[in-house]
């Protein structure tokens, strides 16, 4: 339920999460900090959840080639949040007070450019990252422009809505920009974690046909009751041999989303390229692969390529 006869009550302060000591021992302590005021053209969410990202830890840990985040005004991490809309700024006309909304690693761009005008906003020079460049989900109240709201439809729980803004997000564009097409294969390497396991019910719903290659039972067993329609051990047996026979030759699509595949493997990252049968694949063996960032880059540039 929104609209003009709903209304809330705004605190001056919230509590959130602080990062203290940012660096490698760092820690959150959890205080009072100002509820953040709105220009006319923003909208301010109260959040019930957030998800935890590894680049959230990475920030506070200060273990990148990026400035500290107190260096930026930064006091709270994460860009992973659900909740409902409880003020709109003046000029506010597409959104209502009680609608639900999240507040993801976009929090604005300069909205002009050809990166933002083609729908790849996290090109953009100006673009800002919430916890990164502004304070994040790690707060009871966030701020941002109408046009970076995203609703929450009806029947997806915050706990849901959240951690999708990032990983799923990122797993969603890979796919996309992969232009694959229903009943052709994809390969998920790392397909049993955090990222690659939401490309999986992605790809599934999506009608293509995954396979997960990835290690373990627990994995196992929750790439094949959420979509996948194979998995290979890759402790157990050769993947690449595996995969060629399965599909006869090799898959459509190649969406790694391990963390360290080449590490995993034993030195056989190289033979990721006989996965596929000459087709473009998203291909990522850092870290950041499932930190909701670089997958989804990586397969835009295949697919260009």
């Amino acid at each position: 339920m929104a609209g003009d006869d709903i209304a809330f009550d705004i605190p001056e302060e919230c509590w959130a999460g602080v990062v203290k000591n940012e660096g490698p021992n760092f820690y959150i302590e959890v205080e009072k900090v100002p509820v953040p005021e709105i220009g006319p053209q923003d909208v301010l969410i109260k959040l019930h959840v957030t998800g935890l990202c590894l680049t959230d830890v990475h920030f506070m840990a200060n273990d990148w080639k990026f400035p500290k985040m107190r260096d930026l005004g930064v006091k709270c991490a994460g860009h992973e949040g659900a909740g409902v809309i409880v003020k709109t700024g003046k000029d506010v006309k597409n959104y209502q007070v009680g609608q639900r909304a999240a507040y993801g690693p976009t929090h604005s761009s300069c909205g002009i450019c050809d990166h933002c005008r083609s729908g790849r906003v996290q090109y953009c020079f100006k673009t800002v990252f919430t916890g990164g460049l502004r304070d994040g989900s790690y707060q009871q109240y966030c701020s941002m422009p109408e046009n970076y709201v995203i609703l929450i439809p009806d029947g997806v729980p915050d706990h849901v809505a959240g951690p999708a803004m990032c990983s799923a997000a990122t797993s969603y564009s890979s796919i996309k920009a992969s232009g694959l097409k229903p009943g052709q294969w994809a390969v998920f390497p790392g397909g049993g974690g955090g990222v690659g396991i939401q490309g999986v019910q992605l790809a599934s719903a999506m009608g293509l046909r995954p396979i997960v290659v990835d290690t373990g039972r627990d994995r196992r067993e929750l790439a094949m009751s959420l979509g996948a329609e194979h998995f290979i051990d890759f402790r157990e047996t050769d993947p690449v041999k595996s995969v060629i026979d399965l599909t006869a030759g090799g898959a459509h699509g190649v969406f790694v989303t391990g963390k360290s595949w080449k590490s995993r493997n034993e030195g056989k990252a190289d033979k990721i390229s006989q996965l596929y049968n000459h087709i473009p694949f998203a291909w990522n063996t850092s870290e950041s692969a499932l930190e909701g960032k670089s997958c989804g880059k990586a397969s835009s540039k295949a697919a260009e390529s």
